[in-house]
């Protein structure tokens, strides 16, 4: 009975996603306000029967109830509780249901929270997003419906991919999708920008927080999906870009880059076409993702499907959005005339140089992630696009964006002296070409990339120090000013202090990493740069839903016990899928890291070790990024309510 009324609810939501979409925008063109008004009820409802039919999809996950073919596919009775909820969006149905959720939820929240914007602009927002609703909401009904029913339920289900019962993907792709979906928002900002012909100050500012909300659960989806393919899939890596890696992570790119070219229309209302550009194309790729992984056309682990005729549907979808808007774009081109004129040194022209950098690096993913199909499909041949094009090809656009971000930060707005910038960062300078100069003596094989690594890293840290600081102005009690900083001021400097985190953290375990490949006897040591592992023994273990093979390695340094780690081999009987579980003691400035392999002959068995400096310095950055932008997102001048004071003090043309 609940699942009949979820699907009841999502028919609903769907025609509330009608409504939301056609009175609204017709209102807006017409100055009806009463029809105007109808976008903030349609988007509540659109939201509370997209709450109740995920809701209700969840309650069949929860109590196995194997009437639903998508619980049949996806789970198990016997599935710990939380792989059960997972479950729930570890599919494709589900994950839509998911998407679908995220879209009526920033809609409804722009509809409760909104009060400052000017209602027509209101109005228009709101339908737009609707409409991105109607056809998502189309696309599940007609094509994903996560209510279907079998005629005969089986006595048990099918069980999740065991990949995928881990705590890390249990919280991964919520928060993916919330930065996904949440440049759902900046797009329809941007859209109705357009059809109302004005782009201006109030409309950087209004758009700047749904922006940064969404980059801030893009990072932390990013950081949850790498953190998860270094310690699940057993290769040690954090990083493969995979297909639908890349798709997660071009988005993010230019929702950075639109962050920083909204302050520019806000503070001088130059840049205008350029930042709505980038509020297209962000959630334009974000499209791109959503049919690279439910298309087949890419394989990937990740990957959530393989339908090409869901593939269609969602190339559609993407058309239509993407392709409509940048055509209304070159329409209204006009519209957008800069006012703001600035000086080749200025901050304005460091942040189109930082958009500039982001966004082509964008497009360099792209060309990487869709070359091989390109060449298939246009001359016969099958290529593979792997790291090494894509560390060639993406690395120097961070060097030189870190090389340039703390001075960048710094310049004067309009038109500055690149020279005194310098000169006020010359203790920073100094102290990251000191500490890379100390590790190019210290270390050994001399490669570049590990000072080059240092450099960086602590240049944009402390590049982002001393802008705080020369923000405390001079004499007495600079600390008590400092502290007083807008909160805006601190998370811009806590989140550039944490891409140098995550710089030098990338570069000093590629430079360093130490790795060893051996059969283990029991009882027998072996040294891996400067520890010495032991396997002690090897048992058969039983857990809810699996068989393992447990491993238990003594790690020892200058004689004393560092650790006692326990590798896992798993076997998951109903879905027949083997996983490895890597064992790792994390520290500080380092991980030991070891997976157990297969039995050999002689009764050894296969023993990968992994000594990886500063790995957890790469999650710790990311979180300093999101802390950032959290910290940001909640100083008053950069919420909605702001916009509504600019407003109050400059009428806004007629709706």
């Amino acid at each position: 009975m609940i699942t009949e009324l979820g699907h009841f609810a999502l028919v609903l939501a769907f025609m509330a996603a009608i409504v939301q979409t056609i009175l609204p925008m017709v209102g807006a063109q017409k100055r009806w306000p009463g029809w105007m008004a109808v976008a903030e009820p349609a988007a509540t409802l659109q939201f509370l029967m997209t709450a109740f039919a995920f809701a209700a999809l969840m309650y069949a996950f929860v109590t196995s109830d194997f009437s639903l073919k998508v619980v049949v596919e996806n789970s198990h009775s016997a599935k710990p509780m939380l792989y059960k909820i997972s479950g729930l969006w570890g599919n494709h149905e589900g994950s839509m249901l998911l998407w679908v959720l995220i879209v009526s939820l920033f809609g409804a929240t722009a509809a409760w929270f909104g009060g400052g914007l000017p209602p027509g602009l209101k109005a228009r927002v709101l339908s737009v997003q609707g409409a991105i609703g109607v056809a998502f909401y189309a696309f599940i009904l007609f094509t994903s419906n996560p209510f279907l029913r079998l005629a005969v339920p089986p006595f048990d289900g099918q069980d999740l991919n065991p990949l995928l019962q881990d705590p890390g993907l249990a919280f991964h792709p919520p928060f993916l999708y919330l930065g996904y979906v949440g440049l759902s928002m900046s797009f329809s900002f941007a859209v109705a920008a357009l059809i109302e012909g004005r782009v201006d100050a109030a409309w950087g500012r209004w758009v700047r927080p749904w922006t940064l909300a969404a980059w801030i659960f893009l990072t932390i989806g990013i950081a949850l999906g790498s953190w998860w393919a270094y310690y699940e899939l057993g290769w040690g890596g954090f990083w493969f870009w995979d297909p639908v890696e890349n798709a997660s992570f071009m988005p993010w790119l230019l929702a950075a880059a639109l962050l920083h070219s909204a302050i520019v229309v806000e503070k001088r209302e130059a840049l205008k076409a350029w930042t709505i550009l980038l509020a297209i194309l962000a959630f334009g790729f974000s499209l791109i993702g959503t049919f690279i992984v439910r298309s087949g056309l890419l394989t990937s682990v990740h990957a959530f499907a393989n339908d090409p005729e869901r593939g269609v549907f969602i190339l559609i979808i993407l058309a239509v959005f993407t392709g409509g808007a940048l055509m209304l774009f070159a329409a209204r081109a006009n519209a957008m005339e800069a006012k703001g004129v600035f000086g080749m040194v200025s901050r304005e022209s460091a942040l189109v140089v930082n958009n500039i950098l982001l966004a082509v690096a964008a497009f360099v993913i792209f060309f990487g992630t869709l070359w091989p199909v390109a060449a298939e499909m246009g001359f016969g041949r099958k290529l593979s696009v792997g790291a090494p094009y894509f560390n060639a090809a993406f690395t120097p656009f961070m060097v030189v964006l870190g090389l340039i971000l703390p001075a960048g930060a710094m310049l004067p707005w309009k038109r500055g002296r690149l020279g005194r910038t310098l000169w006020s960062l010359r203790y920073a300078f100094g102290l990251a070409l000191a500490l890379a100069a100390l590790v190019w003596t210290l270390q050994s094989g001399r490669s570049a990339l590990g000072p080059v690594g240092v450099f960086l890293g602590a240049w944009v840290v402390s590049g982002a120090v001393v802008d705080l600081w020369s923000r405390s102005g001079r004499g007495v009690n600079r600390f008590g000013r400092m502290a007083r900083l807008p909160r805006a001021d601190w998370g811009k400097a806590l989140a550039h202090a944490g891409l140098g985190v995550t710089i030098f953290a990338i570069a000093g375990l590629t430079a360093w990493e130490s790795e060893d490949i051996r059969v283990a006897r029991l009882g027998e040591s072996f040294a891996v740069a400067g520890f010495d592992l032991t396997l002690e023994k090897v048992e058969e273990r039983r857990g809810p839903n699996y068989f393992s093979t447990m491993g238990t390695v003594r790690v020892m340094r200058d004689g004393r016990q560092v650790a006692l780690l326990h590798p896992e081999k798993r076997v998951y009987p109903v879905a027949e899928m083997p996983t490895t579980e890597a064992a790792i003691d994390n520290g500080f400035t380092r991980d030991v890291y070891v997976v157990i392999g297969d039995a050999q002959a002689d009764g050894g068995r296969t023993v990968r070790t992994y000594i990886k400096p500063f790995a957890n310095w790469i999650w710790g950055g990311a979180l300093m990024m999101a802390l950032g932008g959290l910290l940001s997102l909640s100083d008053r001048r950069f919420r909605v309510a702001a916009g509504a004071r600019k407003q109050a003090a400059k009428p806004v043309a007629a709706e």
